[in-house]
C-alpha cells in the first residue's frame, strides 16, 4: 500500500450542520499554498423538505486570490469530474457527495451550497477540501 496520510491534508470548508440558507452553506476558503492540487467535496444528506424546481440546492465551487474576498465560480475547465454548480432538486438526487478535482491556479478555494426557495426543515450539509501534491511532505 502507498501512504496517503503524509501526502494529503483535509481541511474543513463547511462544518456539519442542518442548513436551510446560503449563509450556512458558504464555506471557509482553503489555502492551497504549498500544494499543487486539491479535491473539493460537498456532502448533502436527505432533505427535510420536498425538493422541486422551486425548492432546491446548488453545489458550487469557488476560487480567489484573497482569503476573505473576491470569490468567483471556478470555470468548468479548471474542474475534473464534472461541471460546476450541480443542482439538486429531487429526492432521488439528495444524500450525495459531490466531488471535483481542482486544477486551477488560484490560492484559495471553497465550497458554496446555495439554497433556493423555502427550506423550512433544512438539509444536512458539510464540505471539506483535501489538499494534495504537497511541495514538502509530510503534509501538515
Amino acid at each position: 500500500m502507498k501512504d496517503l496520510q503524509h501526502n494529503l491534508l483535509a481541511v474543513k470548508s463547511i462544518d456539519p450542520i442542518v442548513g436551510n440558507n446560503t449563509t450556512e452553506g458558504t464555506g471557509v476558503g482553503a489555502d492551497l499554498a504549498g500544494f499543487d492540487g486539491a479535491l473539493l467535496l460537498a456532502h448533502l444528506g436527505v432533505s427535510g423538505d420536498t425538493l422541486s424546481g422551486s425548492v432546491y440546492v446548488t453545489v458550487g465551487f469557488q476560487e480567489s486570490d484573497a482569503l476573505g474576498s473576491g470569490y468567483a465560480d471556478i470555470a468548468d475547465a479548471d474542474l475534473i469530474g464534472g461541471a460546476n454548480n450541480v443542482v439538486v432538486d429531487a429526492a432521488a438526487e439528495d444524500e450525495v457527495i459531490v466531488q471535483r478535482g481542482y486544477i486551477g491556479s488560484k490560492r484559495y478555494v471553497r465550497v458554496l451550497i446555495t439554497f433556493t426557495g423555502t427550506h423550512t426543515n433544512g438539509m444536512p450539509i458539510s464540505a471539506v477540501v483535501i489538499k494534495g501534491f504537497p511541495r514538502h511532505a509530510p503534509a501538515v
